[in-house]
């Protein structure tokens, strides 16, 4: 893993995602742990030196049941109970068990969230329009009403493949996890639909959505103080090709690799896939699938463009913490 690091820091990824950044400001601190633990997450989150104060929104994908790689409550409880947190989630918009509020709530209580924590499914009882900067495709973004009730925010993101996006991490889950149901179907639309209903006919603009779920992305970090508010953790573990939204997710082919934390989520994005992309496969620990699924859904665009309308920066400097 250490030479995994070094070979990170000192080469360019591949795969479209090596570009030189735009910005020439001063690269953006990305601290790193291979211990994927509650300990580890906890010194993470500390090494930021932002301390998460007033009423804290911790923000996960309680998980599809039926599915099992998304973030256990044994892993993230310690940081949630320190920062005294309310987990936080919005409603799906495709048939299954996290699609009412009702239904959501039980398969988070199944998941063992509500051991750990209080939750709150944020457009339970309704939805908001924030604004945002980038008007290309979607010209608000319709999140759920109870985000305005937090004062700040902990974006804490599983970070694996996905069947649309190309891959999840921090930027995906500020986008479409805050995104109340008609706020998702908006998104994945690229602003041309609201109706819930009819979200899976308006999903022909594959660049479109990664757009628009770059500036949804960007409209939540303003939202929380232009990003002061807010900060940004990718935990690389359980790395299927698929979502934790999948009720029956393809095993994970790729080894742990460990959990990573910034104040930018281009930046943290971009380290994580810089690090999938520069794996050497080897038996037990195969990175070619999630490449594959990543180049199909041209997956990295979301992070060039969310560089290019200002949302953060490629450029990083990878700080191992252990």
């Amino acid at each position: 893993m250490k030479k995994l690091i070094l070979t990170i820091m000192a080469t360019a990824a591949m795969f479209g995602c090596a570009s030189t950044p735009k910005s020439e400001a001063t690269p953006a601190k990305v601290y790193m742990t291979t211990d994927i633990s509650a300990e580890g997450l906890v010194r993470v989150y500390e090494a930021l030196g932002v301390e998460a104060t007033g009423k804290v929104a911790v923000k996960i994908s309680t998980g599809e049941p039926g599915g099992k790689n998304y973030l256990k409550p044994a892993l993230i409880k310690n940081l949630v109970q320190k920062v005294g947190g309310t987990i936080v989630e919005c409603n799906t918009a495709y048939a299954g068990r996290r699609n009412t509020t009702e239904a959501h709530l039980e398969a988070a209580r199944e998941h063992g969230f509500f051991d750990i924590a209080n939750v709150d499914i944020m457009d339970a009882e309704g939805e908001i329009k924030i604004p945002v900067k980038d008007t290309t495709h979607i010209k608000y973004n319709i999140v759920g009403k109870n985000l305005a009730t937090y004062d700040f925010m902990i974006n804490l993101a599983h970070f694996k493949g996905h069947a649309m996006g190309g891959f999840g991490g921090v930027l995906k889950n500020q986008s479409i996890g805050n995104a109340s149901s008609r706020g998702k179907a908006y998104i994945h639309s690229a602003g041309r639909n609201e109706e819930v209903a009819k979200i899976w006919k308006f999903t022909d603009d594959q660049i479109g959505f990664l757009e628009s779920m770059a500036a949804a992305a960007q409209s939540v970090h303003d939202y929380f103080g232009n990003g002061e508010r807010i900060i940004y953790i990718n935990v690389m573990n359980n790395m299927s090709i698929d979502c934790d939204c999948d009720s029956h997710p393809a095993d994970p082919l790729l080894k742990d690799v460990g959990i990573l934390a910034s104040t930018d989520p281009v930046a943290l994005d971009k380290a994580c896939l810089d690090i999938v992309f520069n794996i050497e496969p080897t038996e037990g620990n195969d990175n070619g699938p999630l490449l594959e699924r990543i180049a199909s859904k041209h997956g990295t665009h979301i992070v060039d463009y969310a560089e290019q309308i200002g949302l953060g920066s490629k450029s990083y400097e990878l700080v191992n913490i252990d």
